[in-house]
Formats: C-alpha cells, sequence, structure tokens
C-alpha cells in the first residue's frame, strides 16, 4: 500500500481553525453553544462555505442544508470518496466533537491541492447538519435525512419549542423540503465515507493510544419502564405493610449496573432518567417511571442482558407486590462498518508504523447512516479523561496529528483500492 511520506498535515493550521470556528456561539460558562440553525451555527456555515470557495471547491447545500465540496479527481474513477462530520454542538458542548472531523477533511482536502494531488475519484467534503440534539428533536438529522430516512411529510408537521417550523429552519440555511428529492440521485455518487471523530470515551487513554480505527456501532435498546406500587403516609404506615415503588426501582436500577458489568463485551447499561411520584417527603412513592438504556456490539449480547435483567425484574415485582410495565421506545441495531476501508486504513496505520486499537463506537455518529449510502468506517481520536459535551473536552495536538495524517493519507489508499 503506498505511503507519500512528505504528505502530512499542516497542525499549526488546523489548530488556528479550531480556535477561529470555536469563537462561534462561545458560552459563558466556558463551552461553545452552537446549534443547528442558530445565530452561531449561520455564522459558521457563513464561513465555512466561504473557506471551501476559496481552495476552488465546487460547492452546494442539498435539500437537509448539508454542506459539500468537492475537489475534483482526474477522472479516472466515478464517484466520489467523502471525509467530514458536523459543526454543531450540544448545549456548553467542547471545540472538538464534529468540529474536528469537518475542520480536519478540509485539512487533508486542502494538502492535496497544496502537493498537487490529483486523486482518481472526485474527493468531497461534507458538513452534517444537526448531528447533535436540537430544540427540533431529531438527533442526526443531516446523514439520516441525506441516508433517505426522514420524509417530507413528517418534516413539514415539525417545529422548535418557540414556533419555529424546521421547513422554514432549512430555507434560512439553504436547504429546503423541496430538494429533498435531489438528494436520492447524489446518493448514488458516493462510494466510501471516512469520519474522523473524538473517542468520548477513555479506551484510547487507558491503552496510551492515540487512534483507534471503528469497525463497528453499537445497538441502542431504550424502554421505558413503569413501576406501580401503592402511595401512603410515610408516618403511619409501617414498613412491612409498605408497596413502595421507588424502593423496588432502586432494586431494578442496580439489576441493571451488575448485569452490564457482568457482561464480557463493552455492553454497557444505564438509567439516566427517573420521575417520582406523588414525589413528596411524607408520602411513599406510589409510582415511578424511568429509562432503561442499553447499548451494545452486538444484538446476542444486547438481548442476553436483556433477558437476565427481566428475569431479575419479575422476582422483584413479586417479592415487593410492585407491577411493572414496559414500553420499547428505541431499538437500534448494532451497524458494522464496511471490512474493505476497515482493512485499508489498518493497513495504513501499520505501514506508517501507527500503533491503533479496532473498537466498536459506543455512541452513534453520522457514519452509521452513511454505511446505508456507501462503504463506511471511522478513525477515533484519544480524549483525555475521556471528557465530552463539556468544556473541558480535549484532545492533544499530538493525537490529533497522528490521526489527521492517517485519515490523509488512508484517504488516498481508499480512493486508490475502492472501484
Amino acid at each position: 500500500m503506498e505511503l507519500i511520506d512528505t504528505l502530512h498535515i499542516d497542525l499549526d493550521r488546523l489548530n488556528s481553525d479550531l480556535e477561529k470556528y470555536a469563537r462561534f456561539g462561545k458560552d459563558p460558562k466556558g463551552g461553545i453553544t452552537r446549534p443547528s440553525f442558530s445565530q452561531p451555527d449561520l455564522g459558521v456555515r457563513k464561513l465555512f462555505i466561504k473557506e471551501l470557495r476559496h481552495l476552488g471547491l465546487e460547492t452546494t447545500i442539498d435539500g437537509a442544508g448539508n454542506i459539500w465540496g468537492r475537489l475534483k479527481g482526474n477522472g479516472k474513477k466515478s464517484g466520489s470518496i467523502v471525509i467530514g462530520s458536523h459543526l454543531d454542538t450540544v448545549p456548553n458542548g467542547g471545540k472538538y466533537d464534529g468540529a474536528l472531523g469537518t475542520l480536519m477533511a478540509k485539512e487533508v482536502i486542502q494538502t492535496l491541492i497544496e502537493n498537487g494531488i490529483t486523486p482518481e475519484h472526485d474527493i468531497d467534503i461534507v458538513s452534517f447538519t444537526a448531528e447533535e440534539s436540537n430544540d427540533f428533536n431529531i438527533s442526526t438529522f443531516g446523514c439520516r435525512s441525506f441516508a433517505g430516512r426522514l420524509s417530507t411529510d413528517f418534516l413539514k408537521d415539525v417545529s422548535d419549542s418557540k414556533g419555529l417550523r424546521l421547513v422554514d429552519a432549512l430555507n434560512r440555511v439553504g436547504g429546503g423540503i423541496e430538494n429533498y428529492s435531489s438528494m436520492k440521485q447524489l446518493r448514488k455518487d458516493k462510494k466510501a465515507f471516512i469520519e474522523l471523530h473524538i473517542e468520548q470515551g477513555k479506551r484510547l487513554e487507558d491503552k496510551n493510544i492515540s487512534v483507534a480505527i471503528i469497525d463497528n456501532m453499537v445497538g441502542i435498546y431504550r424502554n421505558k419502564v413503569t413501576i406501580t406500587g401503592e402511595a401512603n403516609h410515610s408516618g403511619t404506615t409501617m414498613m412491612n405493610n409498605r408497596i413502595d415503588a421507588l424502593t423496588a426501582a432502586s432494586e431494578m436500577i442496580l439489576s441493571v449496573e451488575r448485569f452490564a458489568k457482568d457482561d464480557p463485551t463493552d455492553l454497557v447499561g444505564t438509567v439516566g432518567k427517573l420521575d417520582v411520584s406523588p414525589n413528596a417527603a411524607n408520602i411513599i412513592p406510589g409510582k415511578i417511571e424511568f429509562i432503561l438504556e442499553i447499548r451494545g456490539e452486538t444484538e446476542e449480547r444486547i438481548n442476553h442482558t436483556l433477558e437476565e435483567i427481566q428475569k431479575c425484574w419479575q422476582e422483584i415485582a413479586r417479592k415487593r407486590k410492585v407491577i411493572i410495565d414496559q414500553e420499547v421506545i428505541q431499538n437500534q441495531k448494532p451497524v458494522k462498518m464496511d471490512s474493505d476501508v476497515v482493512r485499508i486504513l489498518q493497513k495504513t496505520a501499520e505501514d506508517s508504523s501507527e500503533p491503533y486499537l479496532i473498537l466498536a463506537s459506543m455512541a452513534r455518529h453520522d457514519a452509521g447512516y452513511m454505511a446505508e449510502v456507501c462503504k463506511s468506517a471511522m478513525i477515533f481520536v484519544k480524549s483525555i479523561d475521556g471528557k465530552s459535551h463539556c468544556p473541558q473536552e480535549y484532545s492533544t495536538p499530538e493525537d490529533i496529528e497522528k490521526a489527521g495524517n492517517l485519515l490523509l493519507q488512508g484517504t488516498l489508499n481508499v480512493d486508490r483500492e475502492i472501484d
């Protein structure tokens, strides 16, 4: 596999870009607040488009407001190789999540231009709209739209908390649902997608390795659980006469932690939302609602853990005389990344003597939906202390440079090998 030893990203230029883009949506709390369709987002979009055009790229905005820039290839191969991520943030988030992958893609293209390298495919850079959770309650909006997952009939009825219609927000950024049908043709052009992203965890840091190549994206199962007991006076109801929904829920939640820890893979289980009723100091809780979430690399491990949890919960309900009702609210299957692109990235890292891990992504990213469009994979960069979605989010320049050079050389190798 060919490597161009003299070809490296310009780390100083990339860091300058990261600082420049971080000024849009600077939060008084120390982070960055730049949700899609906000004023800071409009400003960063304008800057990004201006810089793509300055590089001489063909720049377009699709129906979902996704921004595309194209470096033309030499015409030997049809279609395009896509690199990029997103530029929006969570409230008071960090400057690396999303933006690093998008600006690194721009840096890769700029490096190719400066070195006079013309790829065999066209190389596209993309910034997807609304990857993060937002006021319209549609996360990974841009890539799901591009993959054909969201219908225009559904989108016409969506508004944010202030009454702004999504269709009007799309028009504001140069998109529009009248252009959704054209994305079907655009999808046919894409041959491969590589997304660089911070890990948002500590697995790389624990191994003291800078980069990972992602071969799988976890499945996500969520269940709304309602436990019904009996509300009663906290002083006059003796302990043996209580049907306490909260103590039952406490046992149930602890069982989630126990069974997730027992799993031999990187499966995780969480109860992150809990509603107590009547929620008063002098009333025994009569009703509890919570959300169970399980994330795992395979359906088999998710289902096994769920079975163990359910058996345990049935025993808790019998012992404590509560009633448990459940409603599945999400059941996303795991997504395999493309084996060809993963193999090429592995070989690229090995040829450049760069240590790496093969990991599953424990969070959903744009690459998970782009896998429905074309061959897709990801590169992770080490996150210091596993911090993410907060002002303390940080990856070192040294780690970023290694990941960037892997993306640079890997993109060229994918371009050569994928037909």
